[in-house]
C-alpha cells in the first residue's frame, strides 16, 4: 500500500463522483489491515479546488435559483444541494487525512471513515436523484465548504473548530426541517435518506469536537475559549440558530459553547 497521505490525494483529485466513492471505500478496506504514514514527505501540494465532474458549475450562492418542493424540478434541485454538500464533505474528509501531518493514527482512521460514510451518502442521495431524471451536475451548486477549508489548510485546530463543528454541523440544526417538508410533498424517501445521515453526521462531528480538543490540549489552549475566537474571526455575523441542541450534545458541544451560540449567533 502506498502512503496513507498519498493515497488520499488521489482520491481527493478524482473528478469522477462515482470512481471518487469507489477508491475512497477501497481506501478505507484496505486500510484496515495496511496503514501505511510517511511524515518525512513534508511537501502538502496546496490545491485550490479538489476533483469535481467537469459537468458540475460552481457559482455563487446569490445565483443559485429557489424552487418549489412541490415540482419534481423543485425537488430535484434540493436533492442536488444535499448531495453536494456530502460530495463536498468527501473532499473535507479526504484533505484532513492528506493535509494534515505528524497526528495520531487514529485521526487518519477516523477522517477515512468519514469520508467512506460521506461516500455512501452521497451515493443514496444521488441514487435518489436519478430516480426523479436528473443526475449530478445538472444544476449549479456553490463551494462555501470548500472555500472553508482553503482558508484553513494551514491550521488543523481551526479546520477541527471550523469545518466539522460549524459548518458540517448546521445539518444537524436543520435536518429535521427539511425532512418535514419532503415528507409534506410526497417524498418520503428523501426523508428517510436524511434520517440516515443525520444519524451518522452526529458521530462525524463529535470526531470534529474529539480531534479540536486534542488540537487545544496540545497548543496548552481552553477549547472552549478557543471555539469563541475562532468563530469570531471567521464567521463575523453568519452564524444563525435555531440549533438542534440535544444533537449538538450528542457530537461533543459543551453547554458553555451551546449558551454562547445561542446568546450571540440565535
Amino acid at each position: 500500500m502506498t502512503d496513507i497521505h498519498e493515497s488520499a490525494l488521489v482520491c481527493l483529485q478524482s473528478r469522477d463522483a462515482d470512481e471518487k466513492c469507489r477508491l475512497t471505500h477501497a481506501l478505507m478496506l484496505e486500510s484496515r489491515n495496511h496503514f501505511v504514514i510517511d511524515d518525512r514527505k513534508n511537501t502538502v501540494k496546496p490545491l485550490a479546488i479538489p476533483g469535481y465532474p467537469d459537468s458540475l458549475e460552481l457559482v455563487s450562492p446569490r445565483h443559485l435559483k429557489r424552487r418549489r418542493l412541490g415540482t419534481v424540478e423543485g425537488r430535484a434541485a434540493l436533492i442536488h444541494a444535499l448531495a453536494h454538500i456530502e460530495f463536498n464533505a468527501i473532499n473535507l474528509a479526504l484533505d484532513a487525512v492528506y493535509r494534515f501531518r505528524n497526528l495520531p493514527t487514529e485521526f487518519y482512521r477516523d477522517w477515512l471513515r468519514v469520508a467512506d460514510e460521506e461516500s455512501t451518502h452521497f451515493l443514496l442521495l444521488h441514487t435518489h436523484l436519478c430516480s426523479l431524471g436528473y443526475n449530478y451536475g445538472d444544476f449549479p451548486a456553490h463551494d462555501g465548504l470548500w472555500e472553508m477549508a482553503v482558508k484553513t489548510a494551514e491550521d488543523v485546530m481551526a479546520r477541527m473548530a471550523l469545518v466539522p463543528r460549524c459548518l458540517e454541523a448546521r445539518g444537524l440544526d436543520v435536518t429535521p426541517g427539511i425532512q418535514k417538508k419532503l415528507i409534506n410533498n410526497g417524498d418520503a424517501v428523501a426523508a428517510l435518506i436524511l434520517g440516515i445521515i443525520l444519524r451518522d453526521e452526529i458521530g462525524h462531528v463529535s470526531i470534529g469536537s474529539r480531534w479540536f480538543k486534542y488540537c487545544c490540549q496540545l497548543q496548552d489552549l481552553e477549547p472552549e475559549r478557543s471555539f469563541k475566537q475562532l468563530v469570531e474571526k471567521y464567521f463575523v455575523g453568519e452564524l444563525r440558530g435555531p440549533y438542534h441542541i440535544e444533537a449538538r450534545r450528542q457530537a461533543g458541544f459543551s453547554e458553555a459553547e451551546l449558551n454562547y451560540l445561542q446568546f450571540h449567533h440565535e
